[in-house]
């Protein structure tokens, strides 16, 4: 498989909106002037997938992280019996990456794959770190996302451990309920960590 990356001309009118997009999602977390939003714009690249394309291959290398404007991503790990677990889910306003292979430029471990058409900002290391040293800001910025992540990361760990499959069932949606309706229910069950069959008598 290949990785399909479509990148177009869109209209001044749509861009704006995508770019109003980033900007309101970081100054929900520090202020931010036009000046300093053009200039961490400028490290961004606007990227258009579409629907089951990858933006990242396991076994490849991990060149950016993604912030998803619109649309829908998983993030998968095929073990070795070619079995595929969900690892998350990346929807409007989320960002998503290998973050392990992104921050240590190995090879992917996961894959991130496109459920519905998406369109993403994506942002390189290189660049990453350009910005977090330029204005400071924006690595507070950074520093914040992380810790949420990890704060999400560690409750989905304790739900798995402490949790049945129908109380996982509910957690998940009364947190997203949009999700239960853009996500085939098999890729919900396979989050989830039960058969497809346990999540329909789950959902009844």
């Amino acid at each position: 498989m290949y990785i399909h990356q479509l990148k177009h001309n869109i209209p001044n009118s749509s861009f704006y909106l995508m770019k109003e997009k980033l900007k309101e999602h970081i100054e929900k977390l520090i202020p931010l002037t036009d000046d300093e939003f053009l200039f961490v714009l400028s490290h961004f690249s606007f990227e258009k997938y579409k629907k089951n394309d990858f933006l990242i291959q396991q076994g490849e290398s991990v060149k950016h992280c993604y912030f998803v404007v619109s649309g829908l991503l998983k993030l998968v790990y095929d073990d070795k019996d070619g079995k595929q677990h969900i690892v998350s889910f990346a929807m409007e306003d989320w960002w998503e990456s290998d973050f392990s292979a992104y921050f240590t430029q190995t090879k992917a471990k996961m894959s991130l794959q496109c459920i519905e058409n998406t369109s993403v900002f994506s942002l390189s290391l290189k660049n990453y770190e350009k910005l977090s040293t330029e204005l400071p800001k924006i690595e507070r910025f950074f520093l914040k996302k992380s810790n949420a992540g990890h704060i999400a990361s560690q409750n989905r760990i304790i739900s798995f451990l402490t949790s049945n499959a129908k109380e996982r069932y509910e957690q998940l949606l009364k947190q997203y309920p949009l999700l239960f309706q853009r996500v085939p229910k098999t890729l919900i069950a396979s989050y989830l960590g039960v058969s497809r069959e346990t999540l329909s008598r789950l959902s009844f």
